[in-house]
Parts: C-alpha cells; sequence; structure tokens
C-alpha cells in the first residue's frame, strides 16, 4: 500500500538546503559576547545564548555581525553564545538544566524545543511573537513549533535533506540512464540497477571505488539520511498517522530494511557499524564509494576542496519516484521559563531582532545555509556568485514531507535506529524481529 499523501504545505520557490545534523563540522564550546543591550524596563541584562552548530553556525564568532546589529538598538543586553554540537549536546543541555544553569535561549528545531523542553514544562510561551509577525510563516511550520495551541519555538529557517551521487562514476558505469536529471529522482528499481551497474563497474575495473555505498549505522549522527531511505523505498512512514507509534516494522519499511539487507549481501551496497554520517560523507568526498545519503549545501561547500568529481544531489529513490524528503529543521528559537521576567522580555526581543529584522534575518538565514521561513522575504540567494550551485537544493522544497519528528520518545528511539540498522544489515538478523523489537522499544518511551 502507498502510504503518501499530498503535502500540507509548500514552501516558496528557490528554497536551499543546509545541514548541521547530516554529519557537518562539530562545533567548539566557548563564548563569543555581544556588548549590552537595552531591556524593556531599561536595566542591563545578560543572556546566555547555546547554539546548536546549524550550517555555518559552528563557533561563537558566526554571530559577531548579527550581535553587533543588535547592539546598536538594544545596548543593555548582553548575549553570550555557546555552541554546541549534536555529538554532546544533549548530554550537556540536561547536566546544564538539572543544575540549575541552563541558557536562557536555545537555537535548534522543534524536535528539541518543543519535542523534548516543551513537553517537560521548561519553555517560555511565544505566541505574541507569532501574533505580531508570523502571518507569512507557512502552515507546516507553524504546526510544529507548538504544542497544544502554545507556540514554544519562533522558526529563522528551512530546508529538506537529500542525498548524492558521483556523476562522473555513474556516466562512466552506464548508471545515469537510472536518474532523471531534471527531477533529480529516481525509481527504487533503478536505484537498484544503478547500484549494480556501479559494483559492476568496480569488478571490471572501470571505476576504481571500494563500494558502490556505505550504509552508516555506527552512531546517531546523520540518522535523518538512512530514515528517509528506507521509508522512501516503498513509500512509507516513520511514524503512524497520528504519531503515537513508531512504523518502522510495517510491511512496506521490513520490505525497505530486506532489500537493503540483500543489496549488502550481493555487494552493490555496502555496511559499516562504525560509520556516523560524518565517516560516509569523507568516504564520498575521497571517492571511496559513490553515493551519499547525507547531503545538502552545507556539506557541498564544506567538502569542496576535497571532491575532484561532480557531486550530484539527488532525492532520495521511491517505488513511485515521488519522494518525500524530510524537513532540516525548521530551526529557530526558545526561551526557557527561568522565572525571571526581564530575561524571558529581553530574549524575546533578541529572537525577533533576529528572526524578523530582514536585513539581519537574511544575513542570519544564509550562515545556516538554509531558505528564509518568511515567504515575503524571496530568494535571498539570488545574485550571489554560488546561486546556480544552491540551484539543486532549492528543487528539493517541492518534494518536502511531513514532520514528524515531535512524536514522544524521539531522543530514545534515535539511539535505537542505528543499532537495529547494524543488526540487520551487518549481522544478518531477520529484519521484521530486528524491527518488531525496535519498535516496542521506541514506543515504551512515548508516553
Amino acid at each position: 500500500m502507498n502510504m503518501k499523501r499530498p503535502l500540507a504545505f509548500l514552501l516558496a520557490a528557490g528554497m536551499t538546503l543546509g545541514l548541521a545534523a547530516c554529519g557537518g563540522n562539530g562545533g567548539t564550546s566557548g563564548s563569543g559576547s555581544s556588548g549590552s543591550s537595552g531591556s524593556a524596563g531599561g536595566s542591563a541584562v545578560t543572556l546566555d545564548l547555546w547554539a546548536f552548530n546549524i550550517g555555518g553556525f559552528t563557533e561563537a564568532s558566526n554571530w559577531d555581525t548579527i550581535l553587533a546589529a543588535f547592539n546598536e538598538q538594544h545596548p543593555d543586553i548582553t548575549v553570550n553564545v555557546t555552541p554546541i554540537n549534536y555529538q554532546d549536546g544533549d548530554q550537556k543541555l540536561t547536566s546544564a538544566i538539572t543544575s540549575n544553569s541552563g541558557p536562557d535561549i536555545i537555537f535548534e528545531g522543534p524536535e528539541r524545543i518543543v519535542g523534548n523542553y516543551a513537553r517537560e514544562g521548561l519553555m517560555v510561551d511565544l505566541s505574541d511573537l507569532w501574533t505580531e509577525s508570523g502571518s507569512d510563516i507557512a502552515e507546516g511550520i507553524s504546526s510544529v513549533s507548538q504544542l497544544d495551541g502554545t507556540y514554544y519555538m519562533y522558526p529563522l529557517s528551512v530546508a529538506a535533506h537529500c542525498m548524492a551521487i558521483n556523476y562522473e562514476v555513474f556516466e562512466a558505469a552506464g548508471a545515469l540512464q537510472y536518474i532523471d536529471e531534471e527531477t533529480r529522482t529516481w525509481s527504487t528499481d533503478d536505484f537498484v540497477a544503478a547500484m549494480e551497474a556501479i559494483k559492476t563497474a568496480i569488478d571490471n575495473g572501470t571505476v576504481s571505488l571500494a563500494t558502490p555505498g556505505i550504509v552508516y549505522c555506527g552512531a546517531q549522527g546523520g540518522d535523518q539520511g538512512t530514515r528517509a531511505l528506507v521509508n522512501n523505498l516503498y513509500s512509507d512512514y516513520y511514524v503512524n498517522d497520528d504519531g503515537t507509534s513508531y512504523n518502522a516494522n510495517s510491511a512496506n519499511n521490513v520490505k525497505a530494511l530486506t532489500l537493503l539487507q540483500e543489496m549488502v549481501n550481493e555487494g552493490s551496497l555496502s555496511a559499516n557499524a562504525s560509520y556516523a554520517a560524518a565517516d560516509e560523507l569523507q568516504a564520498f568526498a575521497n571517492q571511496t564509494c559513490a553515493v551519499t545519503f547525507c547531503w545538502n549545501y552545507s556539506n557541498y561547500t564544506q567538502y569542496a576542496e576535497q571532491t575532484q568529481f561532480t557531486p550530484f544531489a539527488m532525492a532520495f529513490p521511491s517505488d513511485d519516484s515521488q519522494p518525500e524528503l524530510e524537513m532540516a529543521g525548521p530551526y529557530g528559537f526558545g526561551v526557557f521559563d527561568k522565572g525571571d521576567e526581564a530575561k524571558i522580555e529581553a530574549a524575546k526581543t533578541f529572537i525577533n531582532f533576529v528572526c524578523n529584522d530582514q536585513t539581519v534575518g537574511t544575513e542570519a538565514v544564509k550562515t545556516t545555509g538554509f531558505f528564509p521561513v518568511h515567504a515575503d522575504w524571496g530568494d535571498v540567494y539570488a545574485g550571489d556568485a554560488d546561486a546556480d550551485l544552491r540551484a539543486p537544493f532549492a528543487l528539493m522544497s517541492d518534494y518536502l514531507g511531513r514532520y514528524y519528528n515531535l512524536t514522544g520518545g524521539w531522543t530514545e528511539q534515535r539511539a535505537l535506529w542505528w543499532p537495529m540498522l547494524a543488526e540487520i544489515l551487518t549481522t544478518g538478523a531477520d529484519p521484521q524481529t530486528a524491527a518488531d523489537s525496535f519498535v516496542e522499544q521506541a514506543n515504551a518511551n512515548i508516553a
């Protein structure tokens, strides 16, 4: 059964992609300070902003221009920035919150801001920001920025996850016939055929690679890539319709897992239980493999000097050639409720400035490498030297699917997903049995 549904929303054409969680640079811990700024009451306020390494926001210094512009208008609010990454950021936040030393503001996505912290009653109601400035933000974004009708996140940018192929290797192996270069889509059968063609080209020496592709299953970094691969192969979803249960053990998802297991056994794919996305991306850049399941414009720029070939962005293969890609974000801000009204108002002032001042907001969006959530801002990359390079990632906006990362127990299930893949793909475990076990454990954390 094909479980695909029409998109609830379409973002403006020209959306581009950037990705932090997909194996990009890990941010360095530290802090950067703005000057001071003015609170509503006129007294000085100091705020701590903890920012995940989203796109180009990998260092505290990446915020300097934004903070300088903010302080020109609000000289009595000091914002101290601490970058955190996806390797240990959750643990650092949990420890800080537990010891009452957590940040005032967090820069991340609804997965954590809404799905984790708002559910725990830790976040400030930001509905007033939406009332004032959120009217042109797409419903699909606004719907995941709230919990039970209360907004806890105000977004900055959004994009879609995709994959990529080594164009020259596909050309040499005669595999370009299996992709639609205009729409950047392909069917599951075409994907299988292309990987078989790459394997044949490796075997006969036409191309020099170690493997056609690597399914990484050694850690959760970039797990959205392997989720999208499995879910798209036979047009299924990761969770059920109302988000009350994980769905990895459905007939179509198990069919996809079985196909990947067969491809690994036949050598048209490989699986690596010690690789996360960053390792697979490096292997792709080094021409160890011909595809990556974790691609975006941010990774394109990060590996540009290493790639002596053309990385060609592609949607994930789907049995009907109609992919549904995971949303990369939306990413934005949330405010922790620490009972200090002056800090809360100052935090809202900062968020309103960064996300709604079009001049500063455009630069912030471009630092993420994403597209603005404000539809009336248009194409923020128009006229840039790299506009043509961004075009393939803009195309991916046509394939956005629903955002399901707010399902309960999200953090816990991420720690279960990649061991399940490793069990199926590296030890030969029965896909149905392994998927049933995953769902049972993942569902136990939903409540």
